[in-house]
């Protein structure tokens, strides 16, 4: 290719990168800290964020979001569990009737709520402080200024401690793959987080539930989780409950 030829492909390239722009709230970089995000995590959201609006593409996979980020899908997963359990996201599911089409796709009005009321509760501080007339506080003058005050930086690094139901909750994701032979959606993550972190499903008896499935020839969530509302319905909390009930259950209740 000559000079000619590398000056147009250079324009063609400018013209692209022009077209293919995805908007970001400044707000989010520049306060995601405050939010408690991780700076993995912020990135995620504006990665989800580009897919909708350069790609046109509401729900992407696992896969997509780990060639974009390099990172494990595993550690994405446990990264979109944080996001929708803390109400940054959601997922809103719909069915498209004339093409008989049921798609899900990511809804980030809680992140813009989230946003919207940290610069509201900042706006108000700085408002306080200058009637009052006293020094606004660090919070109040990064707001007002958008400097760092000398002795802090632009906040603290917010560094993630998984509790205990966020690593068991990773751990059944490796478990789940691995009987599934493939990647989870975010839609089973989501499913199993609820049976930890809402449900209270010990880890112990969901990974029975799961053993169930497969010994019954029907490995999907449904089944599981029909199996655990069965269980629960029945007070049944761990192995030694579970095999009793299942004795009882093929004897005829005798």
């Amino acid at each position: 290719m000559d000079g000619k030829g590398w000056s147009t492909w250079g324009e063609g390239m400018a013209a692209g990168l022009q077209n293919g722009m995805a908007i970001i709230p400044y707000a989010l970089l520049k306060h995601y800290r405050k939010l408690n995000l991780s700076g993995s995590e912020a990135m995620l959201l504006i990665h989800l964020l580009s897919f909708r609006q350069v790609e046109g593409i509401d729900f992407p996979s696992l896969e997509e979001l780990q060639a974009v980020t390099g990172r494990s899908i595993a550690v994405i997963a446990g990264e979109l569990q944080k996001l929708m359990k803390e109400g940054f996201i959601s997922i809103d599911e719909d069915n498209d009737e004339l093409r008989d089409i049921h798609y899900e796709r990511y809804n980030f009005s809680g992140m813009y709520t989230k946003l919207g009321a940290y610069l509201a509760e900042a706006a108000k501080e700085a408002s306080e402080d200058k009637n009052a007339g006293t020094a606004p506080s660090r919070e109040a003058a990064r707001f007002t200024t958008g400097f760092p005050v000398l002795d802090g930086g632009y906040g603290r690094t917010a560094v993630a401690v998984p509790g205990k139901a966020a690593d068991e909750s990773r751990s059944l994701f490796s478990i789940f793959e691995k009987e599934f032979g493939r990647p989870l959606s975010p839609m089973e993550c989501e499913t199993i987080s609820g049976w930890v972190d809402q449900d209270r499903y010990p880890e112990e008896l969901i990974l029975l539930a799961l053993k169930e499935s497969v010994f019954a020839g029907k490995v999907h969530f449904r089944y599981i989780d029909r199996i655990l509302l069965e269980w629960a319905r029945n007070r049944v909390k761990n192995a030694e409950d579970v095999k009793n009930y299942t004795q009882k259950f093929r004897s005829g209740g005798r």
